[in-house]
C-alpha cells in the first residue's frame, strides 16, 4: 500500500508530498503520479516512487494505482478538460481497488454558484457514483492566487477587481496541502466532506492596504465593473475564456461565496491557518 499523489509536480501536489514527508511518512511509502519523470527527478532523489501517467491518456493510468492505495486526486489545471481527465483517474482507481480517494474540490461544493465550480461538482458526482471510499476536500482560495500577481499590483499601485466589498477566507497553499496529507495518513476521514478555508476572511481593500503597508508603496483597491475588469485582464494577455472565469469568481466573492470560515482546515492541520500578512511577506521577500 502506498499513498499516491497525482499531479505531483504541480504547486499543490509537490506541497502535499512535502507535508507527507514532514509528517513522518517514509518516502518509500509515497508514489507520485507524473507526466514527465525528468521534471520529477527531485522527488525520485528523495526516494519517492514515480508512476508515469497522463490524465489525457486513460490507458496510461493502468498500473498507476494498486489495491489498498490511498490516493489524493489533485484536480487538473486545465479548465474545460477536467471532467474527462478526472473520470479517467476515478475509473483507474476503482479498477485497482484503492482504499481511499481524496479529491481536491471547491469550497461550497454543490452550493458554489460560479462557473469555476462546475467541473468540481461534476467530479464529486462521479466519485459518489463510483462507490469508492472517498474524502472530499473542498478547497477555498489560495492566498497565492493574489500574491502571485504582486508585480503588476506594485507597478500600477492598484488591486483591480470586480468583487465589491466581498471577503475571501483564503489560506496558504501549504495549509491545504497539509490537510490533504492529514486525511490520507489519519483515520476517520472516509465518507467525510470538509469545507476548507482560512480562519479569517478579508476584503480586497484590506489586501491592498496590507501590500501597501509591507511594501512601503501606495497601493489601493480599484473596484471596477465586470466589463472593465474583463478588458483589463485580456489587455494584460489573459486569454478571454479564462479572464471571464476570473471575472465570474469576483462576482461570486461579492456574493460571499468564498468568505465561509468553517474551521475545518485549522482542525485538520491542528494549527491556525497561515494569515494573509505572512503570505504577503513571503511574496515580497521572493521578489
Amino acid at each position: 500500500m502506498s499513498i499516491v499523489v497525482t499531479g505531483a509536480t504541480g504547486h499543490l501536489g509537490r506541497l502535499i508530498i512535502d507535508a507527507l514527508l514532514a509528517g513522518g511518512t517514509p518516502a518509500s511509502g509515497i508514489a507520485a503520479v507524473v507526466r514527465n519523470k525528468e521534471k520529477a527527478a527531485g522527488l525520485a532523489e528523495l526516494g519517492v516512487e514515480l508512476r508515469t501517467a497522463d490524465y489525457d491518456q486513460p490507458e496510461t493510468l493502468d498500473g498507476a494505482f494498486a489495491a489498498g492505495d490511498r490516493v489524493v486526486l489533485v484536480s487538473g489545471s486545465e479548465v474545460g478538460k477536467r471532467v474527462p481527465q478526472h473520470t479517467a483517474v476515478i475509473e483507474a482507481a476503482k479498477a485497482a481497488g484503492v482504499a481511499q480517494l481524496a479529491y481536491t474540490s471547491i469550497l461550497g461544493g454543490p452550493e458554489a454558484d460560479f462557473d469555476l465550480a462546475a467541473e468540481h461538482q461534476a467530479t464529486e458526482r462521479l466519485i459518489l457514483d463510483s462507490g469508492l471510499p472517498y474524502t472530499l476536500l473542498r478547497n477555498g482560495w489560495y492566498t497565492e492566487n493574489y500574491t502571485a500577481n504582486l508585480g503588476p499590483v506594485l507597478e500600477h499601485g492598484a488591486v483591480v477587481a470586480n468583487a465589491g466589498e466581498g471577503r475571501v477566507a483564503s489560506a496558504a497553499r501549504a495549509d491545504y496541502a497539509a490537510a490533504a496529507a492529514a486525511v490520507v495518513t489519519g483515520e476517520g476521514h472516509l465518507g467525510q466532506v470538509y469545507e476548507l478555508s482560512g480562519d479569517t476572511a478579508w476584503s480586497l481593500a484590506e489586501y491592498a492596504a496590507e501590500v501597501a503597508r509591507q511594501s512601503g508603496r501606495e497601493v489601493a483597491y480599484r473596484n471596477v465593473s465586470p466589463e472593465e475588469h474583463l478588458a483589463v485582464l485580456t489587455g494584460a494577455g489573459v486569454p478571454e475564456p479564462f479572464a471571464a472565469i476570473l471575472v465570474d469568481v469576483d462576482q461570486a466573492i461579492g456574493r460571499g461565496r468564498l468568505a465561509g470560515t468553517s474551521g475545518d482546515l485549522a482542525r485538520l492541520i491542528s494549527r491556525p491557518t497561515t494569515p494573509l500578512t505572512d503570505t504577503v511577506a513571503d511574496a515580497l521577500r521572493q521578489r
